[in-house]
């Protein structure tokens, strides 16, 4: 029989009228596909038989994940990423529906042919092991616990190795001063202080506070009391330790404490940086009004959120197969518009959006080079199947941000003091100095 190679790719391209935008090499060792393109191999007939239950990117993501798909040495993984994305985004793909009756579609026929006498049908292979399971209620908060412990807890090590000395896990600030991952880590962190007005007294709740760092950078730095909270077990107990050894135990408290069960406010600052992805659409208004509750008259909200961009009218937004399988369990991408409105609706002033894209960009860059770098730690901590999903995850996600497929944004809200004082200092660079708190343009109100 002809090359498996030639065979698939001349069937898979007939099944969805266009070309391929990479190289097969299939497990006969013959090769097929457009010169010049990236090559992809596949491992065995397991491969396409995962393509073939699973058409799309879920089929993709568990051929990859499992090790049955794999990139030649020579390949680049983000020049991989970037035509698959382009690909996707071709209108003839975007109308295309692959299921059981297309397959049974002359075009589909003369695929599932070649996949029988390649020996490639049998049964649905089981998913990895690192595939996800929800069950529950959606956003409960038992069904919340599992889907953070799946992403958060599977190693503080691991996130050591990737994230390096910082232990942040969210987009960093590169200015032009910052030379490494963790200047700019360190300059996103103190951004955030500066624009919540922090100073010795204040009162900071930061919901979502992983391991710790913004924590103990407000204490050491701003003399801030604070309490950090997180659903994640293994975060905490890092958080801990870290707080701990700092001598901050006495200003700095960390829970193991779901967001719904604060209970003792009001702080004078709210911080959540890369926790309200995890809230959901139908949640995110009480998650909005449950913050206000919690701040005092003139209290700061810092809110930093990756963003989706706006679909079209009445088009219902359908999540990533692969992050919500595999990287990010019952998560949910909104865009900025939607969520200043809903935190406008409850109760908030919005009075800054910053947009950090290209910054995110950069670090989800560095975090995979730390990956590659680290490889054999990595796999050795959490086994290859997971080191997988991180890395396919890390570098998508940097070209989805590179190329405005999603954005992600700082955005500062107020709940405004009686007489609608904001107690914001009257221009941004006024605030971003660390202006004391009190002097904004509501008591200047006799000044023309």
């Amino acid at each position: 029989m002809a090359e498996v190679a030639t065979q698939l790719v001349g069937a898979l391209e007939g099944l969805l009228g266009t070309g391929l935008p990479l190289r097969v090499q299939a497990w006969d060792g013959s090769v097929a596909g457009p010169s010049g393109a990236p090559l992809v191999v596949l491992r065995n007939r397991r491969a396409v038989r995962r393509l073939i239950w699973h058409p799309g990117e879920l089929g993709l993501a568990r051929a990859y994940v499992s090790g049955d798909l794999d990139l030649a040495p020579e390949t680049d993984l983000y020049e991989v990423m970037s035509a698959v994305a382009h690909f996707t985004e071709l209108p003839q793909i975007q109308g295309l529906k692959l299921g059981v009756r297309e397959l049974l579609g002359p075009p589909g026929r003369r695929l599932l042919g070649v996949a029988t006498r390649t020996g490639a049908i049998g049964l649905q292979p089981a998913p990895p092991p690192e595939e996800a399971s929800q069950q529950g209620r959606l956003h409960s908060r038992s069904r919340d616990r599992d889907a953070i412990s799946h992403h958060y807890d599977v190693g503080n090590d691991f996130y050591r190795l990737v994230l390096g000395s910082s232990m942040v896990y969210s987009c960093a600030y590169w200015t032009p001063e910052g030379k490494s991952l963790e200047d700019a880590q360190e300059a996103k962190i103190d951004l955030i202080c500066r624009k919540l007005g922090l100073r010795p007294g204040t009162r900071l709740l930061d919901v979502g506070c992983g391991w710790g760092s913004l924590l103990l950078h407000a204490a050491k730095n701003y003399g801030v009391s604070a309490v950090g909270v997180s659903i994640s077990r293994e975060q905490v107990a890092l958080a801990r330790h870290r707080i701990a050894e700092a001598g901050l135990a006495d200003r700095v408290e960390v829970r193991l404490q779901d967001y719904r069960e604060v209970p003792d406010g009001p702080f004078d600052a709210v911080s959540s940086v890369g926790m309200a992805e995890h809230v959901g659409a139908a949640q995110y208004l009480r998650y909005a009004r449950g913050l206000y509750d919690l701040l005092a008259p003139g209290g700061r909200l810092l809110n930093h959120q990756i963003a989706r961009r706006p679909g079209r009218p009445g088009e219902p937004y359908v999540p990533s197969p692969f992050i919500s399988s595999y990287v990010f369990p019952d998560g949910e991408l909104a865009p900025v518009g939607s969520t200043v409105s809903l935190l406008e609706e409850a109760g908030f002033e919005v009075r800054d959006v910053q947009s950090l894209r290209e910054h995110y960009a950069l670090t989800l860059r560095e975090w995979v080079a730390n990956l590659e770098a680290g490889w054999p730690e990595a796999v050795r901590l959490v086994g290859r199947g997971r080191a997988r999903v991180w890395r396919l995850y890390m570098a998508a996600s940097a070209l989805a941000f590179e190329e405005n497929r999603i954005g992600v944004n700082q955005v500062l809200a107020v709940r405004t003091a009686p007489g609608g004082l904001s107690h914001l200092p009257a221009t941004r660079e006024e605030w971003l100095a660390g202006e004391p708190a009190g002097t904004d343009l509501g008591d200047r109100r006799s000044v023309r």
